[in-house]
C-alpha cells in the first residue's frame, strides 16, 4: 500500500512548514489528488491518521478534492473526459491523447493554530 508512504510525506510536510510558521498544531490539509494520480483517498485517510499520530498534525482534518481526468486529442483538439491512460478521441477516434488534468497530487493549504502570544 503505497498510500502509507504518501500519508507519511504529506505529514513530513506540513509538519516543517507548521513548525516554520511557528505553529502549535495544524488543524486542517487541503489536498487535490486526480483521479488518475493513482491514490486511493479512502486508503490514503486511514493511512494519515495512522501516520499523524503524535505530531500537529494528528488532529487535522484531511479535505480531498478530485478532478476528473480530462484529455487533449492530438489530431482535432478536442478536450474530453478520461477515466483511465488509453482513450480514443470521440470525435475522430485518434490515439493520440494528452492527458492535461487528472494526474494532479498537490497540498493545496494546511491550516495551522499559532502558538499563544505570538
Amino acid at each position: 500500500m503505497h498510500e502509507m508512504s504518501i500519508a507519511l510525506s504529506i505529514v513530513e510536510a506540513v509538519e516543517a512548514k507548521a513548525r516554520e510558521e511557528g505553529a502549535e498544531r495544524i488543524s486542517g490539509i487541503d489536498l487535490v489528488i486526480g483521479k488518475l494520480a493513482g491514490i486511493e483517498p479512502e486508503s490514503l485517510k486511514f493511512c494519515f491518521s495512522a501516520a499523524a499520530k503524535g505530531t500537529l498534525s494528528e488532529e487535522a482534518l484531511l479535505a480531498i478534492q478530485e478532478p476528473e481526468g480530462v484529455g487533449a486529442c492530438g489530431e482535432c483538439g478536442k478536450l474530453f473526459p478520461v477515466s483511465f491512460y488509453y482513450a480514443e478521441c470521440p470525435d475522430c477516434r485518434s490515439l493520440r491523447i494528452t492527458i492535461v488534468s487528472g494526474e494532479e497530487f498537490v497540498i493545496q493549504s494546511i491550516t495551522i493554530e499559532e502558538q499563544e502570544g505570538e
